[in-house]
């Protein structure tokens, strides 16, 4: 999990949501290196910029609770939402 969290740490310190954080986006080596995959809907954000973003993100089971409540201007903590599910089950 360490290395998923740096991951999206290095996403969101360059501006970039996943917006898809599911186990099935999460890939291991046989090395035991994690990558993230599945960037269909990655977005560039702006944390200055109050940006209107589709709420139909992320699988219904990893879904933050402001994008089920309908909520368009989200943040970055989308993803940590997402892995924080992962990480509970």
């Amino acid at each position: 999990m360490r290395q998923v969290f740096e991951g999206i740490a290095h996403l969101h310190e360059n501006s970039i949501i996943h917006r898809d954080i599911k186990g099935g986006n999460i890939l291991m080596s046989r090395d035991g290196i994690i990558k993230l995959a599945d960037f269909g809907l990655a977005r560039t954000f702006f944390p200055s910029q109050n940006l209107n973003y589709t709420n139909k993100v992320v699988t219904l089971w990893y879904r933050a609770p402001e994008l089920i409540l309908g909520m368009h201007n989200y943040t970055s903590a989308i993803d940590i939402w997402s892995i924080g599910y992962i990480v509970r089950k």
